[in-house]
């Protein structure tokens, strides 16, 4: 199977998705829009990976690729390639099936608990059963696109996941490394306050559920692997 993946800036790469698609032995190819690297022809491609970054999804005048970004997306997914969205992949993935995505009331950033919806039982959600704990880093949310069925929550923000035909759009991170997210941290000119933001040091704390969420995107992307 050949993956390809979407990178919107250096600091937040595939990370532990780049460790799966090789440990399963799948071809890994991405392109780094920070670098104006031209995007793939859809039918390169067994799956899409779509990755986070700080711009907004209509952030289009600053970054003219998010307008083709949307229609690859798009086409990708109508043409039944399953497409996995993380952070403002997963509001590309809500844009590009025209749902509406804007400023949250509230910026999410650590390590919360999600809660499953009944709905993720049939998804590839399943396998991480009805509560597990993920990092967040966002201030935008999202509405569900049409069709689609939201599989997940939290306490700090309604829409965590959505699945779409055989899409796939996660607001939270199961990929992260601590290699990725000090390299996250180190890039954010601050974290900011308030009841869902932790500090670094939380963030970064030798007990964070590192290994845990490794485990958790395995499953995940083996149902996703299962769809091609």
């Amino acid at each position: 199977m050949h993956v390809h993946y979407l990178q919107h800036v250096a600091y937040e790469p595939p990370a532990a998705i780049a460790d799966w698609a090789r440990e399963r032995g799948h071809e890994l190819t991405g392109t780094h829009l920070s670098d104006d690297e031209p995007l793939p022809d859809p039918d390169e491609f067994d799956l899409l990976v779509v990755m986070g970054g700080p711009m907004g999804v209509y952030d289009d005048e600053a970054y003219p690729h998010l307008v083709d970004e949307r229609d690859l997306i798009r086409t990708v997914h109508e043409d039944g390639t399953p497409v996995l969205g993380v952070c403002l992949g997963a509001q590309l993935l809500a844009a590009a099936l025209g749902a509406d995505v804007y400023p949250h009331e509230r910026s999410e950033i650590g390590w919360f608990p999600v809660e499953a919806t009944d709905a993720a039982a049939e998804s590839p959600l399943a396998p991480l059963g009805e509560r597990y704990e993920a990092l967040h880093w966002h201030g935008d949310t999202y509405d569900l696109p049409e069709g689609a069925t939201q599989v997940a929550r939290t306490d700090a923000c309604e829409q965590q996941a959505f699945a779409v035909g055989n899409s796939l759009g996660l607001q939270f991170h199961l990929e992260a490394t601590p290699e990725s997210l000090t390299a996250l941290v180190d890039a954010a000119d601050e974290l900011g306050d308030g009841k869902y933001v932790q500090s670094e040091n939380e963030l970064l704390a030798e007990d964070a559920p590192f290994e845990a969420c490794r485990e958790r995107l395995y499953a995940v992307l083996d149902r996703l692997a299962a769809s091609v």
